[in-house]
């Protein structure tokens, strides 16, 4: 039987025929100069970016994704820009907080309380490296997806990812605790595994084929999308993210369409793959 969050992915999904998920990671200094000028704040000019962005790539994205970190250095505004987008956010489509956390007992608690309860954010992103101890209070929410750092797309993690511990690497060991911990929580577990390793990812959708993937990697850091594709089965749903090739893809006044354009050759790309 699917989960409640994999059933709500597949709904999100069939909207609007699309495995994409976007990236809000707004980057004050990239946004079109007459944004930046219209606006007294960078709290404000972010929110309208980030409004005409969802607007505009809505029919053509199940998902969004948030780094919290393009957020919180805003400041003490920076919550509430966060809580802003995702109000913003229609609602065939899910929201990932792109968080990272990784703490244990109040901490994680308290982490997890701030992503599900107070932003209401679908999903969220958690570090596994101290254990299930750091995981278990994000698993706690029935209706909520963890995803769990597998194998990420950045250039430095094979110094541990790729240790080989028992004759297998470390992914590989934390991808079956994950699916473990998932087992045995009311929340569901999903892994994040960057489209950098096409091998590998394709290797842990083998090993794994009913979890949930979040995928980076696609776009500006040069990921396969035939790899991402790929890894979408009709038991395991993939997210492929991608964010700055979407929000950048023009300077002008018609960033918004230019990133419409880039969502939809996207998810064309990606269905044309895996049809």
């Amino acid at each position: 039987m699917e989960s409640n969050f994999t059933e709500r992915l597949r709904n999100a999904q069939s909207a609007c025929d699309s495995m994409v998920c976007v990236g809000l990671d707004p980057d004050i200094a990239k946004l079109p100069e007459a944004l930046r000028q219209k606006y007294a704040t960078p709290e404000a000019a972010i929110l309208a970016f980030n409004s005409a962005i969802i607007q505009a790539t809505a029919p053509y994205a199940c998902a969004y994704k948030l780094n919290a970190a393009f957020y919180e250095n805003l400041g003490s505004g920076g919550f509430s820009t966060l809580a802003a987008t995702i109000d913003l956010i229609p609602n065939h489509a899910l929201c990932i907080v792109d968080a990272k956390r990784g703490d244990i007992g109040n901490t994680a608690r308290s982490y997890a309380s701030s992503i599900f309860d107070l932003l209401g954010a679908d999903g969220c992103t958690v570090a596994p490296y101290m254990g299930f101890d750091a995981v278990q209070p994000f698993l706690e929410y029935r209706d909520r997806a963890t995803f769990v750092l597998v194998r990420t797309s950045n250039p430095s993690s094979d110094e541990l990812q790729s240790l080989i511990v028992n004759g297998k690497p470390l992914y590989e060991h934390v991808a079956s605790l994950a699916a473990a911990w998932g087992e045995k929580s009311s929340g569901s577990v999903g892994f994040v595994v960057g489209a950098t390793k096409p091998h590998e990812l394709q290797r842990l959708r083998d090993q794994h084929p009913t979890i949930p993937f979040l995928i980076p990697g696609v776009g500006a850091q040069g990921g396969s999308v035939k790899a991402a594709a790929r890894a979408a089965t009709s038991k395991g749903l993939v997210l492929v993210n991608s964010s700055r090739s979407i929000l950048y893809a023009s300077p002008n006044k018609d960033f918004d369409q230019m990133a419409a354009k880039a969502t939809r050759k996207l998810r064309d790309a990606l269905n044309q793959t895996n049809h």
